[in-house]
């Protein structure tokens, strides 16, 4: 199960998941130390795939190529590719192989799957120069679960989201290989370029991040392909939507696509506020630059809630609407401004549900004395999610949505709500299709002001 998402009233929402979560033991495990200031590598990414799915959409074969810049001074001798739609099945059982498969590796040598069958490292021919160009391809082999989640079905609707392999992320810390927690998101990715083309039959709809052309294909079937910009990640859907498309006042193309059980009553409300919200961030943050933004609803994806990907997210909808605003929060925080999702959670999650909260106007003016306590001694806004998974999963929410959220209003009480916005406009654009940490926003904040922030950011534990 993937973080839980939350709506209008998200501070008694999350109060009530609270409840729900497991609590164990707790671990003396240490804060995060902040990131070296190193050039991640490899970087500009350029993703070429060619994907031919069944007649149901189940199984996607197909071809896929990246090339890639060492961006270091040291020579890379091998690349990280993860396969995180194994994340749940792992490694599979006899008779029920991992969903997502590689075979024919060209360009280099791949050694055995490690990391639960969700890392593959390829070692290449030979050391790669700084700021020299290479290129592997594979065959890619991805059968969709059956359970409904971010990667499974949904009736006769599957949604594949984290499904297509990625380039992992080295820096001075090593390589990143971190593994998937079963909550919350373990991804850390540099922004890169992606040409998808997948050839389905006509029945299927098949919303995906960026721009799409289609084309007829061989006779019953369509050609469908997206090419995408600066992003970090790929998703697509397929199954029988009903859908709609509208264009925001800002001019950016919403396009809605939702499951025949799905209420008109949400899937209205969900368009109404991805419009405000799309047009109110792009205002706050810096505009929208992907064109349009594909809105995938169901009633049926209670099991995980909602998820964001690059230009597409994946809505659990019901007549009150969904958590569609907190998930486009999440286009410019995690998506345009990255960061490292295990090591620090709190800069993508916290930051979307300020920003939804914000928009809302929700009242937050004593939200952080409200909560009264922290959950436990070792609790910090800045844990990883290796923290969160080793016994502290009960501390998940209430620490990197609420506290986390409350802490952002309470910087801008102390900032003032213009300079919060300065500081939070000009963070976005410094990081902009980057890589941000905590310690770049603390200097931001810093920076806007002759107070001495050092006492907020232990009081918020914020090391």
């Amino acid at each position: 199960m993937t973080s839980p998402r939350y709506r209008r009233a998200p501070l008694l929402a999350l109060a009530a998941v609270l409840l729900l979560l497991p609590g164990t033991a707790a671990a003396q495990d240490p804060v995060a130390p902040p990131a070296p200031a190193e050039v991640a590598t490899p970087d500009r990414p350029s993703y070429d795939v060619s994907l031919r799915s069944d007649a149901d959409g189940m199984h996607w074969t197909g071809r896929q190529t990246v090339s890639f810049r060492n961006a270091s001074r040291t020579p890379l001798r091998s690349v990280d590719v993860r396969l995180w739609g194994n994340g749940t099945d792992r490694c599979g059982a006899p008779g029920a192989p991992s969903p997502v498969r590689v075979s024919r590796v060209a360009g280099g040598a791949p050694r055995p799957l490690a990391v639960g069958c969700t890392a593959l490292r390829i070692d290449l021919p030979a050391p790669l120069p700084y700021r020299a160009r290479t290129s592997i391809s594979f065959d890619v082999s991805i059968a969709v679960p059956h359970r409904i989640h971010r990667f499974g079905r949904d009736g006769a609707h599957r949604y594949l989201g984290n499904a297509l392999p990625l380039l992992s992320v080295r820096d001075a810390r090593g390589p990143h290989l971190d593994p998937d927690v079963g909550f919350g998101e373990s991804f850390y990715t540099l922004t890169g370029d992606f040409r998808v083309v997948l050839d389905h039959p006509d029945t299927l709809v098949v919303p995906a991040t960026g721009t799409t052309t289609r084309r007829a294909g061989a006779p019953g079937r369509t050609v469908s392909t997206s090419v995408a910009r600066g992003v970090r990640d790929f998703a697509w859907a397929a199954g029988p939507f009903r859908t709609r498309r509208v264009t925001t006042p800002g001019g950016v193309r919403l396009n809605a696509y939702w499951t025949a059980t799905t209420s008109p009553e949400g899937v209205a409300l969900d368009l109404k506020n991805a419009v405000g919200s799309v047009d109110a961030f792009g205002k706050r943050f810096g505009r929208y630059p992907y064109g349009e933004l594909d809105l995938v609803m169901s009633n049926r994806l209670a099991d995980f809630g909602s998820m964001e990907f690059p230009g597409l997210v994946l809505l659990w909808t019901e007549p009150e609407g969904s958590a569609v605003v907190h998930e486009i929060a999440h286009q410019w925080f995690y998506g345009i401004v990255g960061n490292d999702q295990f090591a620090a959670p709190w800069l993508d999650e916290s930051f979307a549900q300020y920003a939804n909260q914000t928009y809302y106007r929700d009242d937050t003016a004593t939200c952080w004395e409200d909560q009264g306590y922290w959950p436990s001694g070792t609790a910090a806004l800045t844990r990883t999610m290796g923290y969160y998974a080793d016994g502290h999963r009960s501390e998940y929410v209430q620490v990197v949505y609420m506290r986390g959220a409350c802490a952002l209003h309470d910087l801008e009480r102390v900032l003032g709500s213009r300079t919060m916005a300065a500081v939070l406009r000009g963070y976005v654009r410094d990081h902009w299709q980057g890589v941000a940490t905590t310690a770049d926003f603390k200097r931001a904040a810093q920076a806007a002001t002759a107070k001495d922030l050092g006492p907020f950011w232990t009081e918020h534990r914020i090391f």
